[in-house]
């Protein structure tokens, strides 16, 4: 922050014991984030509700008077959770933005980045999550307008939902460029890619191997997005003529996500797009609108699979590393979807050498029974319909060569 008076002071705004609820990702509204923290240690004792963080506003010299709540530890937020800071509720993300609209959660004070277009229309621009509904109910909603953020359909602010103050950002929106693909991302791409047909619809998260799998399908045609959120590959995927959104079913002609996260180049696509719609959780990873697309495919990553197929995304070692978030929302609506498919991907090896196919995970994400196709470097274990032995048959086979006689070594004695 520049050494000019902060944008806003925070002194008699804040509470003792408010629940302070903000933007997420590339929606945090970093000039008014970064005024709080700076003020936090002058205001009474509040709670502070982060969602996944790409900026560098929260960390463990926030004052010990700030204490952090998330749905996941995803981004910078691993920053709170390893310095024991960051209380992690474990809930689906569709859960999560529920619980707002249903008041089970209840700001006092929202803080939210908004995009302005010429005729005064105001958008939640990057994400179309939780804050709306968390805004609703609020004592105080204070809005970043910021020139730079783009105006979204779908996202745009209620009439009924009150900003009591504007405060002009300073900076541009964050943004999360794509990591640069590698060897077993590239991998893993090209045997996820033989599971995703022409017609397909597309879901998918942040990282390298969703990037990975969607650079490799060029060859696909008339694919659709419906996602919990899109990044800059998909606008490569677009602009090569991939995705019509043509066979959805649903939304024809448009792509449909909760959250905007990406870079600049991403950003100047979405505005004003009206081929681009960010829609409300409600929607976005609704049961039954997720039955009624064609061919979802559902892909996501995991820290863990155990040989019954069971998903960890969450846990190591007992420490909160990662979150559910959309994940099982994804899973089951893409096994309702006719001919869908739900793909978790994840390398075989963690970066310290050990399997990440274990004998059981420590912490289920995705239970066994919702399992489809788990594809690593080495392959894909096609899961559906499996009995447990077979199951742990196919698992092995995708297991690095290195820990394959140890897991069987496992099943052997747990037979025994």
């Amino acid at each position: 922050m520049s050494g000019d008076a902060p944008p806003i002071d925070f002194s008699g705004l804040i509470r003792d014991g408010d629940l302070v609820v903000c933007g997420q990702a590339t929606a945090e509204p970093v000039t008014l984030t970064e005024a709080l923290m700076a003020q936090a240690a002058d205001l009474p004792p509040f709670r502070m509700m982060v969602g996944p963080a790409f900026s560098d506003t929260f960390s463990a010299a926030c004052p010990p008077n700030v204490s952090f709540q998330s749905y996941g530890v995803i981004g910078n937020t691993r920053r709170l959770a390893k310095a024991g800071r960051l209380d992690v509720i474990p809930s689906n993300y569709s859960a999560f933005c529920a619980d707002f609209a249903a008041r089970r959660h209840k700001a006092d004070v929202v803080l939210v980045q908004l995009a302005e277009a010429g005729d005064g229309r105001l958008s939640a621009s990057l994400s179309n999550d939780y804050v709306i509904d968390a805004a609703r109910g609020a004592r105080l909603v204070i809005a970043e307008i910021n020139p730079d953020a783009p105006f979204t359909f779908g996202a745009e602010w209620p009439v009924d939902v009150t900003i009591h103050v504007r405060v002009a950002a300073r900076r541009p929106p964050v943004e999360l460029a794509s990591p640069p693909l590698d060897e077993v991302s590239r991998r893993i791409a090209a045997h996820a890619a033989g599971l995703i047909s022409d017609g397909s619809t597309l879901q998918f998260g942040v990282g390298r191997i969703p990037d990975a799998i969607l650079s490799s399908l060029s060859h696909v045609r008339n694919l659709g997005i419906h996602s919990g959120l899109i990044n800059d590959a998909v606008v490569g995927l677009i602009a090569r003529g991939a995705v019509t959104n043509a066979e959805k079913g649903i939304d024809a002609g448009i792509s449909v996500t909760n959250q905007v996260i990406g870079t600049r180049r991403l950003y100047r696509f979405v505005h004003e797009n009206k081929a681009v719609a960010v829609r409300p959780t409600s929607y976005t990873h609704g049961q039954n609108v997720l039955a009624r697309i064609h061919r979802l495919v559902a892909i996501n990553s995991a820290l863990q699979v155990g040989l019954d197929g069971s998903v960890n995304s969450e846990t190591l070692n007992g420490i909160a590393i990662g979150a559910i978030g959309g994940q099982l929302d994804f899973v089951r609506g893409a096994n309702a979807s006719p001919g869908g498919r739900a793909i978790i991907a994840l390398p075989a090896t963690a970066s310290d050498g050990t399997s990440r196919i274990v004998a059981n995970v420590e912490t289920v994400t995705t239970p066994r029974a919702d399992v489809d196709a788990i594809v690593t470097e080495w392959g894909i274990a096609e899961l559906r319909g499996c009995g447990l032995a077979e199951r742990a048959r196919r698992m092995i086979a995708i297991a690095a060569p290195g820990h394959r006689e140890a897991l069987s070594a496992r099943l052997r004695g747990s037979a025994g």
